[in-house]
């Protein structure tokens, strides 16, 4: 298999700094280092002697099991539960549901997941389940209800699935009609370039479509199907029965929130102090946790701390402590978590050895290190997420063939694709045409001063003269240019779909296209290629040829 690595240019520089750990101050705000093989014993250590501040593995694991069996679980998922029935450790990373998994960071993150749980594995001489923490609670529909495909006609294209009327909910609670999965797979079944792979894989996205209810449950039969042998366990965060056991933790966050509020404020005033940006809000009031108010349709609200009690922003509901105590002893599943107590969450149901983050996960972790200290708990490892870029034959072929670099294609492209053509231009086109131009301006300027000499008024009337041959002469040359490049239409195309596959929308591929393009014309393949690509504990770009 040939895979190359690349260095992508961060953008994030809190995260940057954490990786790379060029900034000593950084390290304080995490506490363990992914690159630093000790802190992987020394969190292991700390699981084991703080199995007291988390939730039962038993109950944890049961719930697991009927959630995973309704994805089609593989045996090898099971296996994964049983070990954490038994206390086993966990590498957990996590994405809202994208339609159809969304775009390939997805992916990513999931394989990421895998590695570091085999890694660690391999270095602790003990089992670590690999965790996939499917965020369902969220309700921003329009980032999580759409997939970019290529089609046959090199054309980029968004299949997306309108909202169903009704309130702000979660996509877990979002439901979709059997008829709207329907038209999408007719949306993308017309997407897709035909292939022999293609049949199969409409027939089983329309079998899961079938049992689907919300995109987060064809979310989690395509993850357990992709990666069910694998061990890859599966949670939707707004699961009825995991909420069930989040009700203790619930009430800490409620009872302690003053708290919490405080060290979410210090963290975040130390970070701007080392001269970073900020990568999450921290609002002065809130309380940071969500509330569904079932007699609205389930709509997600955000609370906010006033007058003792706990508000929606326009005042519309108010509750007291007491009142939203109640609700989570009693109706935890009306409650939801926010992205600064996820991560408290994540550690109150699982002993989280690592957790996988992208990019800005990891900057606006840096804010829950003093939360976690709070609830006596520590921030776990933080892992980078890796990223790749798949190239395909027919891609790397023209990668050849224009003696183009990745690196060219993501950093220069255009300035590479006009070289080239003006490479081809043997009669030198412009040159001549600039030539022409310059040529006549010599000689129509002493012309000028001579009418300017006869009648004065007739200076302002040259300039515009001269202005107007010059577009014309511009106009032509640029013509000229147009039908010469015509002769290239071939290469032009070629050189755009190197653009459109590697850095679609001008963005790293992972960040835009949806994995059903590769299955498509690769069966799981391309899967395969990217679960055997090398994996780094402190992330990285490796580029995979397919």
């Amino acid at each position: 298999m040939r895979t190359e690595t690349y260095s992508m240019p961060g953008v994030q520089p809190l995260t940057e700094a954490y990786i790379h750990r060029t900034d000593s101050r950084v390290e304080a705000l995490y506490g363990y280092h992914a690159g630093a093989e000790q802190d992987w014993d020394r969190r292991l250590k700390r699981l084991e002697e703080s199995g007291n501040v988390r939730a039962d593995a038993a109950a944890i694991a049961g719930v697991l099991r009927a959630y995973n069996e309704k994805a089609g679980a593989a045996p090898e998922v099971f296996a994964s539960i049983a070990a954490i029935a038994e206390g086993a450790p966990v590498v957990v990373g996590g994405q809202q549901a994208g339609l159809w998994t969304g775009p390939l960071l997805v992916i990513h993150k999931a394989v990421t997941i895998i590695a570091a749980a085999k890694s660690a594995s391999e270095q602790l001489g003990r089992e670590v389940v690999p965790v996939f923490w499917v965020a369902g609670e969220d309700h921003d529909w329009e980032e999580a209800n759409h997939a970019f495909v290529i089609t046959a006609e090199q054309e980029l294209r968004k299949l997306a699935s309108v909202r169903p009327e009704g309130s702000r909910t979660s996509v877990s609670r979002t439901a979709i009609s059997l008829e709207d999965w329907e038209k999408l797979l007719a949306d993308l079944e017309l997407a897709l370039p035909h292939s022999e792979f293609k049949p199969a894989l409409l027939d089983e996205l329309r079998t899961m479509s079938q049992k689907a209810n919300s995109l987060s449950d064809m979310f989690a039969m395509l993850l357990s199907h992709l990666f069910g042998k694998r061990g890859l366990v599966l949670l939707d965060a707004d699961d009825r029965d995991v909420r069930g056991l989040e009700a203790p933790m619930f009430r800490q966050l409620i009872e302690r929130n003053d708290e919490l509020e405080q060290a979410y404020s210090a963290s975040s005033e130390r970070i701007k102090q080392l001269g970073y940006t900020l990568q999450a809000e921290v609002t002065p009031g809130s309380a940071n946790l969500f509330l569904f108010q079932s007699a609205s349709g389930d709509e997600r609200t955000l609370l906010h701390k006033r007058d003792g009690g706990f508000q929606d922003r326009k005042g519309q509901i108010s509750l007291s402590a007491a009142e939203l105590l109640q609700i989570a002893d009693e109706q935890p599943q009306q409650l939801s978590n926010n992205v600064l107590t996820r991560p408290l969450m994540q550690d109150y149901l699982f002993p989280v050895l690592a957790a996988v983050l992208g990019p800005g996960e990891i900057a606006y972790w840096a804010l829950t290190g003093e939360a976690f200290r709070i609830l006596g708990m520590e921030m776990p490892i933080v892992v980078p997420r890796m990223s790749y870029t798949l190239v395909e034959g027919t891609v790397a072929k023209h990668l050849d063939k224009y003696e183009l670099t990745f690196e060219d294609v993501m950093e220069r492209f255009e300035e590479r694709k006009g070289k080239w053509l003006k490479l081809q231009d043997g009669l030198s086109i412009e040159r001549q045409f600039a030539e022409a131009r310059q040529s006549f301006e010599t000689l129509y300027k002493p012309l000028l001063e001579l009418a300017a000499g006869v009648q004065p008024s007739l200076s302002k009337l040259g300039d515009t003269n001269l202005q107007k041959i010059v577009e014309q002469i511009n106009y032509m040359g640029s013509k000229t240019v147009d039908a010469f490049n015509k002769q290239f239409e071939a290469s032009i195309r070629q050189l755009d779909r190197i653009h459109l596959s590697i850095k679609p929308q001008g963005k790293p591929q992972e960040r835009v296209l949806n994995m059903t393009a590769y299955w498509n014309r690769y069966q799981l393949i391309w899967l395969e290629k990217l679960l055997e690509a090398p994996y780094h504990r402190t992330g990285g770009h490796e580029i995979v040829y397919l």
